[in-house]
C-alpha cells in the first residue's frame, strides 16, 4: 500500500475527488440557501448538478478503495465545499435581513438617519430594564446591511441590535 501512496496516479485521482466534493458540497450549500429563500428553479438547477457530481464522485471512491487518498480527497472536499458554499453565498448576499435594533437614548436620531439614507424604519417605544427605549424595525437587502451597521454605531454606539432572515411576503417599502 505504501507503493500506492507515492504513485502521481493516486495523488491525481485523489485530487479529482477533492475537486469533485468541494464543487458538489459548495452547489449543496448553496442549493440549501436558495430553498429556505424560496428560489425554486435556481435550486432545481443547483440539486441536478450537486446530484450528478456526487454520482461521479463517491464511484471514483468506491471503485478504488485500496487508495486511501481517495477517502481523504473525499473527506476534505466535504469539509472545503462548505466553507467555500458559505463564503460565495455571503458575497451574493441574495435576500433581505430584518434588524431590530434598541437605542436607550437616541432612537429619534438614528431613525432619522436611517430614513435619510433611504431606509424604511418603524419606531415603536418600549420599556427596558432602565426604563423607555426606542425599538427600531428596518428591513433591508442583505447587501445593504454593513451600510445599516456604520449608520447605527456612528449615531449611536450603545445601540443593541439583531438581525434574522426574513422572506417578505407583501412588497411593503421594498418596491421589487
Amino acid at each position: 500500500m505504501p507503493e500506492i501512496l507515492l504513485s502521481l496516479p493516486a495523488w491525481l485521482g485523489a485530487l479529482a475527488i477533492f475537486a469533485l466534493r468541494v464543487t458538489d458540497m459548495t452547489f449543496d450549500t448553496l442549493r440549501m440557501l436558495f430553498v429556505m429563500r424560496g428560489r425554486k428553479g435556481i435550486a432545481w438547477v443547483l440539486g441536478f448538478c450537486q446530484s450528478a457530481i456526487f454520482v461521479i464522485a463517491i464511484t471514483s471512491v468506491l471503485s478504488n478503495l485500496n487508495n486511501p487518498l481517495n477517502i481523504v480527497g473525499y473527506a476534505a472536499g466535504f469539509a472545503t465545499g462548505n466553507v467555500v458554499g458559505m463564503l460565495i453565498e455571503e458575497r451574493l448576499a441574495i435576500g433581505h435581513i430584518h434588524l431590530q435594533i434598541v437605542s436607550p437614548r437616541l432612537g429619534a436620531i438614528l431613525a432619522q438617519k436611517l430614513r435619510q439614507a433611504g431606509f424604511a424604519v418603524t419606531e415603536i417605544p418600549a420599556r427596558g430594564k432602565d426604563g423607555m427605549v426606542s425599538l427600531l424595525s428596518c428591513s433591508v437587502l442583505r447587501k445593504d446591511v454593513g451600510k445599516v451597521e456604520t449608520i447605527i454605531h456612528a449615531t449611536d454606539a450603545e445601540a443593541f441590535v439583531t438581525s434574522e432572515d426574513v422572506r417578505p411576503i407583501r412588497r411593503g417599502f421594498w418596491r421589487a
